[in-house]
């Protein structure tokens, strides 16, 4: 039998999509795969066919919140995937960029910055006004994320072997990885996205600045740089909590490293309230948010 969940939230980026029905530790959640984002080619339709197979468990929907990888660059396609959900479910639906329904449900819909630290970087900054710092991909931004990270250890690995920069031991931990230095555009050039592909070297970028390889170190401090520069920004004038999030995070020397830095820039680390799923439902609840001019509703 269906499960008759009347509240249904939604979590969808590049890679996957997690639908969660339920609260606390009565929560559901379903795991699928993710979409190109909304701001990409028929994103609208490729968000919503990787969002429907997982609400078919569900006997009926009353409301329905998504938080999508490119709504916040792509809100035409984000009205229209919130058309499309709420005609097809009947439920009344309010679709936003995941990172909005990050924050919401980081500081419960009040003020404070959320610094995300993954395979790529995006402060979003929250008090009378909202500020968005970052974000713009690995060409133009994501500075100090993972892809960053592995780029950045690429270049010395590069400079290393060709004797314009200072021997590191990432030489022998990117070679265990990825063969030899002559092997790295080669790898680079393989099926699938280069920034989560590079991203996959930060940890041991981290691993070895934490074991004190200089070049490693200098290329991590730059990265905890960036990232509070990012906070900074977008709480310039505004608040000074900062909940960070991210992959990066969950390395506890580097985590470490970025909360000194966000301390010394006179900024509060905070514990998250609450994650993207009690975002996404919070704001199904509330449109008197700061938020609310990102949120696009229907049904």
């Amino acid at each position: 039998m269906p499960d008759p969940f009347e509240a249904v939230a939604v979590d969808l980026g590049k890679s996957r999509c997690r639908v969660a029905s339920g609260a606390g530790p009565d929560r559901i959640t379903r795991t699928g795969v993710g979409a190109p984002g909304l701001a990409g080619r028929d994103g609208a339709a490729a968000a919503f066919a990787a969002i429907l197979p997982l609400l078919q468990p569900a006997a009926s929907i009353d409301v329905l919140g998504v938080g999508a990888a490119g709504a916040w660059a792509a809100p035409d396609a984000a009205a229209g995937l919130a058309a499309r959900l709420a005609a097809r479910t009947g439920a009344r639906t309010a679709v936003t960029s995941d990172v909005v329904t990050a924050h919401v449900g980081a500081f419960q819909g009040e003020a404070g910055v959320l610094l995300i630290a993954g395979t790529g970087a995006v402060a979003l900054g929250v008090d009378d006004d909202v500020r968005l710092v970052d974000g713009w991909g690995p060409d133009l931004g994501d500075f100090g994320s993972g892809s960053w990270l592995g780029r950045e250890a690429l270049r010395a690995v590069l400079r290393a072997d060709s004797g314009l920069g200072e021997d590191t031991t990432l030489v022998a931990v990117v070679g265990d990885r990825i063969g030899a230095v002559s092997e790295i555009p080669a790898w680079l050039a393989e099926d699938g996205p280069v920034a989560r592909r590079l991203a996959t070297l930060a940890p041991l970028v981290l691993d070895a600045a934490a074991a004190a390889d200089p070049v490693a170190a200098a290329i991590a401090a730059e990265a905890a740089r960036l990232l509070t520069a990012s906070a900074v920004a977008a709480s310039a004038g505004g608040p000074l909590d900062v909940v960070v999030h991210g992959g990066l995070t969950e390395h506890g020397w580097f985590r470490a490293t970025l909360e000194a830095a966000l301390r010394s820039a006179g900024r509060r680390v905070v514990p998250a309230a609450g994650d993207a799923f009690d975002g996404a439902l919070l704001l199904t609840r509330r449109s008197d948010l700061p938020h609310e001019r990102f949120v696009h509703r229907a049904g």
